[in-house]
């Protein structure tokens, strides 16, 4: 029962830790590994969909728009807003060059 309680202990930490780790990330310049990393229920498989969104589309205009992208609902955008941020005005500028 011991082990049981450390580990379960252990795992609660490292979970959290994780959570600390993910800082905030530029849904408009992030790459697909980035964006896997940092934002919560997003694989690489969404990812990679974000990116080549991105791409075919533009930067995002807004925080809102990622949900756009399938397989992103308003769920995952609820539990990463604090987390998600769109670049400068000037990056933005700079990209459509």
């Amino acid at each position: 029962m011991k082990k049981l309680i450390q580990t379960l202990v252990f795992s609660l930490s490292m979970l959290f830790a994780g959570i600390a780790i993910a800082g905030p990330v530029d849904i408009n310049t992030a790459s697909a590994t980035e964006l896997a990393t940092n934002i919560n229920g997003v694989g690489e498989k969404k990812a990679v969909a974000i990116v080549e969104y991105r791409n075919q589309h533009g930067p995002f205009k807004k925080v809102e728009d990622l949900q756009k992208v399938q397989g992103i609902g308003p769920g995952i955008l609820s539990k990463n807003r604090d987390n998600l941020k769109l670049a400068s005005k000037q990056a933005k500028l700079d990209h459509e060059k």
